[in-house]
């Protein structure tokens, strides 16, 4: 039987979420082809022998550009069976069933999707849509990604060092889930507050495999590398001890950063060039309507507690909420002047607009319910409207000041400059600041090349031909 798995796109890394399902497939003697089609377009003749097609989808961005792709697949092999696997799968479950999708696969997806193909290839329960459930939340055991099919590391974004050199960057999972339910995360609806750890050993001979076709740097993409704080650290320090040389960066989240002060040590001993972490905003009462679990108060605390470890911080945010005002967006910005953080965040963050997909738990509010309209199946959400029409046009501005700039490569000085005019010409403020008093000289943090979000609406680029 043959196998393709297809992603579609996943920020600049190589996919582990082919990599890792290609290995269980291969092992259970299915012959199976990975597609990344970021990079690569599919090969029609391909497409037409194989028997199974898997469809990662592991974000917004990504589902968004599958949805050609499926349509196409469908009609060039329309007796293929299509798998959806990944995070947004089960999110957008009745909707891919209408695509053409005759299975989906949520949460720890591997042993179904061997389980499934098995099923296929005995001719049992093919078209069965409850053959499977759709949300596995079972512990695996994990086996070492198979990465040899994909393209090469060198091809994926890279870190630019503050010196402008560039580092060749691998990526892994220590960890999937989370144990915590922030209600506007989309991994709530899946995992519901749960987390499962990779083994240790796969964890290591994953990155093993990277370093020596070319990995420079590691990504670890858990959305809380310390959600498992004594399996993660064990992790880096038998990284570190086998390979000092190599350095690598996380995501935790504020509350982590305080709760676990004294473990930031052994990230920067075991090589940790900075932690992204989701602030998502300064505002104490849009944290609480998001249950972040964190006031603005510990983001002054998780800065400092970083900078006196000397670990760079890389904050994020969910700049314009059904909740932000115009004066509340600038006392975000003023917060990173304040913090001197202007040269550690991306762009994009400050223009990332709420994104409310089914099962979103910010669908609880009240407050949400007041503004949102019928659920959009085109951009998978359900589209809001800020209760202050300027606050929708500001973002708007924002987005056309951070997309122009991007593509000109303006430093993130100038486009912070031209996002504050921007806003005090709204609140009638003081419009210009000194560059000093944006960056304080704070050198910049390492930052991988790609510029995307997974929030943001995909490109025209993105959705060029794949065929």
């Amino acid at each position: 039987m043959k196998a393709v798995l297809i992603s579609t796109y996943e920020l600049g890394h190589q996919p582990f979420g082919l990599a890792s399902p290609a290995s269980w497939l291969s092992d259970a003697g299915i012959d199976t082809t990975c597609v990344d089609l970021s990079l690569e377009r599919i090969d029609k003749d391909l497409i037409s022998e194989v028997e199974f097609i898997g469809f990662y989808l592991p974000m917004h961005t990504a589902t968004r550009i599958a949805v050609p792709v499926i349509e196409a697949l469908r009609e060039l092999n329309p007796t293929a069976h299509l798998c959806a696997f990944g995070l947004y799968a089960p999110m957008n479950s009745d909707f891919l069933r209408r695509l053409g999708m005759n299975s989906i696969i949520g949460g720890e997806f591997e042993t179904e999707l061997v389980e499934l193909v098995r099923r296929l290839k005995a001719g049992v329960a093919e078209n069965d849509p409850n053959s499977i459930n759709e949300i596995q939340l079972i512990k695996q055991t994990f086996r070492i990604p198979e990465r040899q099919g994909l393209p090469g590391l060198s091809q994926y974004a890279h870190l630019v060092m503050p010196d402008e050199s560039h580092r060749t960057v691998g990526y892994t999972e220590a960890t999937r889930g989370c144990k915590y339910l922030c209600r506007h995360c989309p991994i709530v609806p899946v995992y519901g507050g749960r987390f499962m750890i990779v083994q240790q050993d796969v964890v290591l001979k994953d990155i093993d495999q990277q370093i020596e076709a070319g990995a420079q740097h590691i990504t670890f993409g858990d959305p809380d590398f310390f959600n498992g704080v004594g399996h993660s650290l064990k992790i880096v320090d038998a990284f570190h001890e086998k390979w000092p040389d190599v350095t690598y960066d996380v995501t935790i989240k504020v509350e982590h950063l305080v709760m676990y002060a004294h473990k930031l040590s052994t990230l920067k001993e075991t090589g940790c060039l900075f932690v992204t972490t989701a602030v998502e905003a300064v505002d104490d009462e849009i944290l609480v309507h998001l249950d972040k679990g964190h006031s603005h108060g510990d983001f002054v605390r998780a800065v400092a507690l970083c900078r006196d470890i000397g670990i760079g911080l890389n904050p994020t945010f969910v700049a314009f909420t059904p909740w932000t005002t115009i004066s509340g967006y600038r006392d975000l910005l003023r917060a990173l002047i304040d913090l001197e953080l202007v040269t550690s965040v991306s762009p994009v963050q400050f223009a990332i607009r709420l994104l409310i997909p089914r099962g979103s738990r910010v669908l609880e509010l009240d407050s949400v319910q007041s503004v949102i309209g019928a659920y959009d199946e085109e951009s998978l959400c359900y589209p809001w409207e800020n209760p202050d029409r300027r606050v929708d046009d500001l973002q708007q501005q924002v987005e056309e000041i951070v997309e122009k700039a991007t593509e000109t490569d303006l430093p993130r000085t100038v486009i912070f400059e031209k996002i504050w005019e921007v806003v005090n010409q709204q609140v009638g403020g003081k419009a210009s600041l000194s560059p000093h008093s944006i960056s304080k000289n704070r050198e910049p943090l390492p930052y991988l090349s790609e510029p995307w979000y997974c929030c943001a609406e995909p490109t025209n680029k993105q959705l060029e031909g794949f065929i």
